[in-house]
């Protein structure tokens, strides 16, 4: 009886995902000779087709934006820490045919901030309110003690923004985007906006500051992440939290642990340095 397994990222646009490059590389260090990872083009209109015609050799599927939450109703159940955020980015698929969803990106984050030895802080800031915003608190509700400022552009962002404060019991405060340069007082800054956002910052950081973790990948370094090192502030990048969540999906689909963390993010390092 073949062993073979299959997983996959889903998403749209996918060719950019680094995935394939960190799940194959655990693959290759565990010894899983007959498991596959591949990437396919799937938008949330084609997304219920293809979970459909899933068969037995799938273990589990990876999901990028925006199937993260056109996910949900086609599965079996849902983590906890999924439903807090609404959010699934890993289906584990037993066998018994059920549709398992989960969220490592918010034990990935924590993961990724530990790794750089920061368990808790007192305060912190988030800059921008998207889809990555709220995974941010989820993880702050963990490791952060007191408030949390969220940096916003617009009233709708920021009601969603105390939505989400209120759902997770974080105590979100709002501020204007335009005052963005006061989040770097905060002894933890997440940046969750799209490249080029924070640039204009750049200059306002100030010297010695605390810890940025900027969810961005590539480019890398960020100006913002740049300009935050060269003044001696720890910088956590989007490859930390990238590695992270994905030993976390190898080891909910392979059923082995622990992932093997350094062989990853060699495979991602090296798969940007590619590009």
């Amino acid at each position: 009886m073949s062993t073979s397994r299959r997983a996959a990222v889903l998403g749209s646009p996918i060719a950019h995902s680094l995935s394939p490059a960190l799940h194959r590389a655990a693959y290759a260090e565990l010894g899983l000779a007959d498991w596959s990872y591949d990437r396919f083009e799937v938008d949330e209109a084609a997304l219920p087709g293809f979970v459909e015609g899933l068969d037995g050799s799938w273990a589990g599927l990876s999901l990028t934006m925006p199937l993260k939450r056109a996910i949900i109703p086609l599965l079996d159940a849902v983590s906890a820490t999924a439903a807090s955020v609404e959010a699934v980015n890993t289906v584990v698929l037993t066998d018994d045919g059920r549709r398992i969803g989960d969220n490592t990106d918010i034990p990935g984050m924590i993961a990724a901030l530990r790794e750089r030895g920061v368990e808790k802080v007192e305060s912190a800031a988030v800059l921008g309110a998207g889809a990555t915003a709220s995974s941010a608190l989820a993880a702050l509700a963990v490791i952060c003690a007191g408030p949390v400022t969220a940096y916003v552009r617009s009233p709708e962002r920021a009601e969603e923004m105390r939505g989400w404060g209120a759902r997770l019991g974080v105590d979100v405060r709002i501020a204007d985007w335009a005052e963005g340069a006061r989040a770097f007082a905060a002894p933890l800054v997440v940046a969750t906006t799209p490249a080029g956002t924070t640039d204009a910052l750049v200059p306002d950081v100030p010297p010695a500051p605390g810890i940025l973790f900027d969810v961005l990948y590539e480019p890398w370094p960020t100006a913002l992440a740049a300009a935050w090192s060269a003044r001696g502030g720890a910088v956590v990048g989007g490859l930390d939290l990238l590695v992270h969540q994905a030993s976390l999906q190898v080891e909910r689909m392979t059923g082995l642990h622990p992932a093997p963390l350094a062989a990853m993010r060699k495979a991602g390092e090296a798969a940007l340095a590619a590009r």
